[in-house]
């Protein structure tokens, strides 16, 4: 399986980004998804899923209203929409894929993808 992250960058307090995520490897559409990040000197940490058909989402409570996933099956890709973003958001953003649930956690993601890098200043 390989989950390829990518649209991260340099933005400032208040802008948009978005990430994408192209799975292959494995019928995209029978898994669910999600997206971790790591600030630096933190641990990783969870930010949001969606369950395979795209049915129910989850979210940290800190981007709770400003970041929204979504997944295109037909497509194997998976976006994470940044709005609002805050210097608290700078962290390398990860893709994941579960094999279990509660999808919060990292011990429920199978395979991770190489992260992509954004960057927020005040």
């Amino acid at each position: 399986v390989q989950l390829q992250a990518s649209g991260g960058g340099l933005v400032r307090a208040g802008d948009s980004l978005r990430l994408s995520c192209a799975a292959s490897g494995r019928t995209f559409s029978n898994y669910a998804m999600g997206w971790f990040r790591q600030a630096p000197g933190k641990e990783r940490e969870f930010v949001a899923s969606i369950t395979f058909r795209g049915v129910s989402t989850s979210y940290a409570d800190s981007v709770k209203g400003r970041f929204t996933i979504s997944r295109d099956n037909a497509k194997n890709m998976v976006y994470l929409q940044m709005n609002s973003l805050k210097p608290d958001d700078t962290g390398v953003y990860y893709c994941a894929s579960y094999w279990t649930s509660p999808y919060n956690v990292q011990r429920s993601v199978e395979f991770f993808g190489q992260g992509t890098q954004v960057t927020v200043s005040s």
